[in-house]
């Protein structure tokens, strides 16, 4: 099961440009079936709207995890540096 990673109103926000996007992807397809362009804007309006239904975002969690890996990347190597700092100091060792 997937964790909810976006809200209430960013949730309606999607549904709504889905639902309004995707009529209007139908009514084209209607007039000319034959153009592949308002297939793929119907797809990504259903995705939007199957986004706001389940409140879960997919580019959303892969950008958290990215930030996630950098932040925990940084404080590792802020890490040492501290220490070797100190140790330079004579703070830790002050002979």
């Amino acid at each position: 099961m997937v964790k909810p990673n976006i809200g209430t109103i960013n949730a309606l926000i999607r549904m709504t440009f889905g639902f309004t996007m995707l009529a209007w992807a139908t009514a084209k397809m209607v007039k000319n079936p034959w153009r592949d362009s308002y297939f793929w804007v119907a797809v990504m309006a259903a995705m939007k709207v199957a986004e706001g239904i389940t409140k879960f975002c997919p580019l959303t969690a892969l950008f958290e995890q990215y930030q996630d890996k950098q932040q925990d990347k940084v404080h590792v190597e802020e890490t040492p540096l501290a220490l070797t700092d100190d140790i330079a100091e004579g703070i830790i060792n002050p002979t």
